[in-house]
């Protein structure tokens, strides 16, 4: 089927909705429109063996316990309907359709019977049937032919997305959360597989793959398709997890439908309601929603890290709660099959967000430092802008392992083909853009190619890490009182909060010594002593304190201020940081990394960079050991970045030239 008749057929099953204007609000289409999609695609693919699967339900004895083997054998499939309506037949009798659409439903296998629950269909019926808009409705689904000769599987899974994307927009949610363009999942499924073409062609192989949010499942499908295309002998087990229940009940509907198992697709959230605990995979694939909070599950997350580390999931690190990507990744990589068992290998989308946002020490830094460290990071795709159906943001995904080939390992590849796209002649929402299958191959030969050119940058690991260094000033302070320094001891709580003789007694004092300086800050206490003491009794000291911050006035030329062992204290307004460049040496992950600041390395790196971009241009600085971390961050843009230079200024002086003289043009015709 071609995408205009995919087109097609999702503009008949669009137009059914316009028999729901007036009942249903336009955001809630989808409740009616998704689920019996589903129910007619289940009942065309049944259609074939229907008689098959009635005579042998007729002919089981009732007291039969397990009639499922006999049943899925007569159907062909892996459930069945044992109802003796069908969608032609559930329109015999006008009056009655909600009834035998009942019994239609109660007539599938548990298997089917899961999906029709997940969308709460049931409640649509009675809502349909109220409105006496049960039998149009149906009848017009009764005319599309979704069987699997007139839709494959591959092309069903098209017109899933392509409704889901309509009812999303209506709805001002974000398709993104439901798929993923199939363009964009085949160079993920081929940078996935790339390395391991030789072990997949193997006879027999069995491989397994997760995607933890599965959407509608079409990464899964693609994966899948790809091995059997692959090698027809060998299997890719998939398996997938979801929390919305109206795409959770597609997908798995999909997978019965294609004879997978389905029992594989879990409902649920990922984070706190695991549904595939204790397993592990040989590869997994996500596109998990952009900069969604993770705000309802904070409690359990948090609990976990703090209570299993690395033994749980999310040992790394926590990200910031309004951006749970990192959360997904970890909880993939937790899914890896370990190397010891063969290791496995992952690919990831995500924005731009999780390659830089967070300082050194952060939840976001410490989760980067971790992978890479762990020398699991093997690429980073930086993708073209409006490839997505919500968003024309610039995505990118990342290649995870942990059982890297030899060329590869304590190094990163950065591709950037930002500029690999085909435009739509049609925008869908906000996707204008598609890479199109001869850009996937060359994609594909690009990365697996790992040589360094325009388009690929190969780097060691400690290339994206950083040591965030502090830099002090010391602090020169002098004390005056002028007319300034005075109307801020006046505003002063701590002065306002004096009785008022001794208040007046204080400012009075301070007046009669306007344009004073004084060399230190006891000086200034001393003076607060002998103005309001003993009236202002125990709160002297602290009047004192205060007079003596308001009366300082910073000056390069006033002496340095020390503290009692005679040591420069630091000037909080002129304290900086400084990103130091890791030094080129092999790093390992440890958990805590403190040790590895002290090595004779890192003091070098320190050393060596004050000497060079610090002390030349404020000789009086110095670093303080003790703030130092280690950042890391994957600034992909700045490693392609290609200077332009501005078109010399005669021609830019022409441009505004033509545009003054056409301005005036203009001008003349509005006055003329």
């Amino acid at each position: 089927m071609t995408s205009e008749a995919t087109n097609n057929y999702a503009g008949f099953i669009w137009s059914v909705a316009d028999l729901l204007r007036g009942v249903y609000k336009q955001s809630e289409y989808g409740r009616v429109i998704l689920p019996l999609t589903v129910l007619r695609r289940l009942d065309c693919v049944l259609e074939p063996t229907k008689a098959a699967v009635l005579e042998a339900d007729e002919t089981l004895p009732v007291t039969l316990q397990n009639r499922d083997p006999v049943l899925y054998q007569a159907s062909g499939q892996s459930f069945y309907n044992t109802s003796h309506h069908t969608f032609a037949t559930l329109l015999s009798d006008h009056d009655h359709v909600a009834g035998h659409l009942r019994n239609y439903i109660a007539g599938f296998s548990d298997s089917a019977r899961d999906i029709v629950d997940k969308f709460n269909f049931e409640s649509q019926i009675e809502r349909l049937d109220s409105h006496n808009l049960l039998y149009l409705v149906v009848s017009k689904f009764a005319e599309i032919d979704l069987s699997p000769d007139a839709v494959s599987n591959l092309e069903m899974g098209y017109l899933y997305e392509e409704l889901i994307r309509k009812f999303s927009e209506l709805s001002n949610e974000t398709a993104g959360e439901h798929f993923t363009p199939r363009e964009v999942i085949r160079l993920m499924v081929n940078l996935l597989f790339r390395e391991d073409d030789e072990l997949l062609t193997r006879r027999g192989v069995v491989k397994t793959l997760l995607d933890p949010a599965c959407g509608t499942g079409g990464m899964l499908s693609i994966a899948e398709d790809y091995l059997r295309d692959l090698n027809p002998d060998g299997e890719l087990l998939v398996f997938g997890q979801e929390v919305n229940a109206e795409t959770y009940a597609t997908c798995r509907a999909d997978m019965l439908i294609k004879g997978l198992e389905a029992d594989n697709i879990r409902f649920g959230n990922s984070f706190d309601n695991d549904q595939h605990v204790g397993q592990r995979f040989d590869y997994l694939l996500a596109n998990p929603p952009f900069g969604v909070k993770w705000a309802m599950v904070a409690d359990f997350v948090r609990d976990e890290h703090a209570d299993r580390g690395f033994a749980g999931r999310f040992g790394a690190g926590l990200p910031r709660i309004k951006d749970g990507s990192f959360l997904f990744l970890q909880h993939m990589i937790s899914k890896m099959k370990r190397p010891d068992e063969g290791g496995a290998r992952l690919a990831i989308v995500f924005n731009g967000s999780p390659l830089f946002n967070g300082g050194a020490g952060s939840g976001e830094s410490e989760i980067r430092r971790w992978i890479i460290e762990s020398d699991m990071l093997e690429a980073v795709v930086a993708l073209p802008d409006q490839l997505f159906y919500n968003t024309g943001i610039s995505t990118y995904f990342w290649v995870v392992t942990n059982r890297k080939e030899p060329r590869r390992r304590g190094k990163v590849q950065l591709i950037d083909v930002r500029e690999s796209y085909t435009k739509l002649r049609k925008s869908l929402g906000q996707k204008r853009k598609e890479i199109a299958a001869e850009q996937i191959d060359d994609i594909t030969r690009l990365y697996g190619a790992f040589q360094e050119g325009p388009r690929s940058k190969i780097f060691s690991n400690e290339s994206f890490g950083f040591l965030r260094i502090t830099v002090e000033r010391p602090l020169q302070l002098r004390w005056e009182i002028t007319e300034d320094t005075l109307a801020i001891v006046e505003s002063h709580k701590a002065v306002a909060k004096l009785d008022s003789e001794v208040r007046e007694a204080l400012l009075d004092t301070l007046r009669e010594r306007l344009g004073d300086e004084f060399e230190s800050e006891d000086a200034v206490q001393a003076l607060v002593r002998a103005a309001a003491s003993p009236a202002a009794g125990t709160k002297v000291a602290a009047i004192g304190k205060a007079v003596a911050g308001a009366l300082a006035i910073r000056d390069p030329s006033a002496p340095v201020q020390v503290d009692r062992r005679g040591n420069p204290q630091p000037d909080p307004e002129l304290r900086d940081h400084e990103n130091v460049p890791l030094p080129p040496m092999p790093v390992t992950f440890e958990a805590d990394p403190t040790a590895r600041i002290d090595t004779i390395e890192y003091r070098t790196a320190i050393s060596d960079h004050l000497d060079v971009e610090i002390l030349p241009y404020v000789s009086d600085a110095w670093h303080d050991p003790g703030n130092t971390k280690i950042g890391y961050e994957i600034p992909v843009t700045r490693h392609f970045y290609t200077y332009t230079p501005p078109p010399p200024i005669e021609e830019t002086d022409a441009e505004i030239l033509a545009l003054e003289t056409e301005i005036q043009a203009l001008l003349l015709e509005v006055t003329a």
